[in-house]
């Protein structure tokens, strides 16, 4: 109600986790919400456990907090007939708070790791402050031992050791754990705390030796909180990328889905909210209550004198990342939930784009084309990917290629690698289906010839025009691209492999102001339906005036 009222202000990431949440209250299906369970948390952080570091007395949760951890500890298995709801396990393995720096990370992670160990029913648990440094390990439970040392309750439940917090009742304990990828196998995991993975160098490794330790318990945790930060194509990165599909899934039935893993990223929309006061609260909402208002204030202001005090104070205090790219669009710029019919439409010439893959990314291809009268952009794509990698891409990049193969949005190609006839073929089949002549044809400059040559046989020797893949070629064509794409008269038949790739694109400026995609290296950010595109466009661009004849606009 207060997010819908408009009284908390938060990101569109917030947003779109929380009416997913109100929808499963609302509907509940195969998981229930358990008041019982959510308050249990709850009533042990505000009862038990106490304020540390320069605050005294009981614990005092905030709204925010209070309705993430009655989510992810709230909702669990729909009981049976005759069973309690203290019978079943919970629904969420894993949840990740990304949120601005100060706002209590520390002392919510140690309340977790406090309850995984002594008050969640659990046979013997082994509960884990988890980085890749000891240090950085030690920082969560020792705030946790700092609190069961304050509290006569937890206190007499527990042994608190130099390295160790051990419960004799339970046969459980709680420690730190740097990563040693040598000694960390088999373990029998129940809760995991990982802080601050912004920092974390080579973490994927650590991240998957915990998350295969928690498979042997009924309801184990692992929970990532973190803000922020500058080490690009690592964990954060990797967990930032799942968290976006899952959000976007939420709204797409056709999108990623993982119904054990929640997140909650506070952070600025857009990167100039910095200067906007009243976006502060959608990075930080403990803004003027755990964190100082007058604080951030202070460096807000510092940082509109001083342009080097930008990109920390907006990676560390509103959850942009740092980075020499930023993100290119948003998904509302994106979005275009339009359909056409090239059998209405009836259109004479088009222009083709195409990004040949070398090994496992896709291959893309389009086709756009314009009809007299309207200024809109039609978008036919197509993408292909080898059959012999499919069910590996769909394990490893978690996105649904089986599914678009079924809905005819990519196709197979036989053995290991996409041959390129089929990209040809398709070309000529758009020209033979729809009747549409296509004078030019974009391509990397750097494709294979042998291809270059085939297309030039069917489509005209002067067909195919290269296309540099410099910012100074690009960056015209793909700001008109944008510009299109935001004023919705890109038509792209809601295509998801396409749109996908498009929330995918990041791009990187020059000393000019000249922008060029940037390509990451993690396989769940395939742009290869971009490339296509902008090569279309590029070419668009360049032949604009002959193609407006060609049509007759």
């Amino acid at each position: 109600m207060a997010i819908q009222s408009g009284e908390e202000v938060v990101s569109k990431k917030i947003r779109r986790t929380y009416a997913k949440i109100v929808r499963d209250l609302d509907e509940p299906g195969e998981w229930w919400y358990s008041p019982e369970r959510a308050n249990h948390l709850m009533e042990f952080a505000e009862n038990y456990c106490r304020l540390i570091q320069g605050a005294t007395g009981p614990v005092r949760l905030e709204l925010w907090q209070k309705a993430m951890f009655a989510t992810i500890f709230g909702f669990v298995e729909r009981p049976r007939s005759g069973q309690s709801v203290w019978d079943v396990p919970r629904k969420y393995r894993e949840a990740l708070l990304i949120i601005g720096k100060k706002n209590g990370k520390s002392l919510m992670a140690s309340i977790v790791g406090l309850y995984l160990l002594i008050a969640d029913g659990e046979p013997g648990p082994e509960v884990y402050a988890v980085a890749t440094k000891r240090d950085q390990a030690k920082k969560v439970w020792t705030v946790a031992k700092q609190m069961a040392a304050k509290s006569p309750s937890l206190r007499k439940r527990m042994r608190l050791l130099t390295h160790e917090l051990i419960c004799d009742f339970n046969d459980g304990f709680f420690k730190p754990l740097a990563s040693d990828s040598n000694t960390m196998d088999g373990w029998n995991v129940h809760g995991v705390i990982m802080d601050e993975i912004h920092q974390w160098r080579n973490g994927g490794a650590l991240y998957d030796i915990m998350a295969d330790g928690i498979t042997a318990r009924d309801q184990p945790l692992i929970l990532i909180l973190t803000t922020a930060g500058k080490v690009r194509e690592d964990i954060f990165d990797a967990k930032y990328d799942e968290a976006t599909l899952v959000i976007n899934g939420y709204e797409d039935a056709d999108g990623y889905k993982d119904e054990r893993f929640i997140a909650f990223v506070y952070e600025l929309d857009k990167r100039e909210e910095w200067t906007d006061r009243a976006c502060w609260w959608k990075a930080n909402p403990a803004l003027g209550t755990i964190k100082k208002l007058n604080q951030l204030e202070a460096k807000v202001e510092r940082a509109k004198k001083n342009s080097a005090l930008v990109k920390n104070l907006v990676c560390k205090e509103f959850n942009i990342r740092e980075n020499s790219s930023e993100t290119w669009l948003t998904l509302e710029q994106i979005d275009n939930p339009e359909k056409f019919s090239v059998e209405d439409l009836k259109p004479r010439y088009g222009i083709g784009g195409v990004d040949l893959s070398s090994t496992t990314d896709l291959t893309a291809a389009v086709v756009i084309f314009r009809v007299p009268g309207d200024d809109r952009i039609y978008v036919l794509p197509m993408m292909w990917l080898p059959e012999e990698l499919l069910d590996q891409r769909v394990k490893e990049d978690k996105v649904s290629y089986d599914l678009w193969y079924d809905q005819g949005l990519l196709r197979l190609t036989p053995g290991n690698k996409v041959a390129y006839r089929f990209v040809k073929d398709w070309f000529l089949e758009v020209k033979e289906k729809y009747d549409i002549y296509l004078p030019w044809i974009g391509y990397d400059r750097w494709m294979a010839e042998d291809w270059v040559d085939e297309m030039r046989r069917h489509f005209g020797k002067n067909s195919m025009i290269p296309i540099a893949q410099g910012a100074q070629t690009l960056s015209t064509p793909m700001k008109i691209l944008g510009a299109d794409l935001t004023a919705k008269k890109v038509i792209y038949n809601d295509h998801k492999i396409l749109r996908w790739n498009l929330t995918n694109v990041s791009c990187i400026e020059d000393s000019n102001t000249n922008i060029k995609p940037c390509k990451s290296s993690n396989p769940r950010k395939r742009i290869d339906g971009l490339s296509a595109l902008l090569d279309a466009y590029v070419v668009l661009n360049d032949k604009y005036i002959e193609y407006e004849n060609l049509i007759g606009g």
